[in-house]
């Protein structure tokens, strides 16, 4: 159960096979659209972050981005047979690390507004509600901003 760094572009499609699977769920339930709809196993290398993730083939996967105050955790899945089994606190505890590392004194991700149960597993994890903001072309916020420090 301990978190791998990815530097392998081929496991790409592995990754991404894994983020739709677990994001599949929101379709129809998020509005606007998850970006992972756009995403190819190439885009998941072209950020400025790392990937990050558990088992072969994955089974829990998180991308970390380093910014000027924060690690910023984007596309945090686990497969629906491997929940409940420590793997988000896994990749929470790898990001606190790799937080620490960077000298970076908080973690941050977001989530949708209508992903309840993700903002209680979020808030379970010692993460605190720190904003919410609207997607491009919304008068309604749309995501909700949570940190914690490291």
């Amino acid at each position: 159960m301990t978190p791998r760094l990815i530097t392998d572009p081929t496991e790409g499609a592995a990754v991404l096979s894994l983020l739709q699977a677990a994001f599949a769920g929101m379709d129809g339930r998020i509005d606007p659209p998850s970006s992972l709809h756009g995403m190819t196993p190439a885009s998941l290398f072209a950020t400025a972050g790392e990937v990050w993730a558990i088992g072969r083939p994955p089974v829990a996967c998180v991308i970390m981005t380093p910014r000027a105050e924060e690690l910023y955790l984007g596309k945090l899945a686990v497969a629906a047979a491997a929940r409940g089994k420590g793997h988000c606190r896994a990749l929470i505890t790898q990001a606190t690390l790799r937080a620490r590392s960077l000298g970076l004194p908080k973690l941050a991700l977001q989530t949708r507004v209508e992903l309840t149960e993700n903002q209680s597993i979020f808030r379970a994890l010692g993460f605190v509600e720190t904003g919410r903001s609207a997607h491009p072309g919304y008068l309604r916020p749309t995501t909700i901003t949570f940190e914690r420090p490291v």
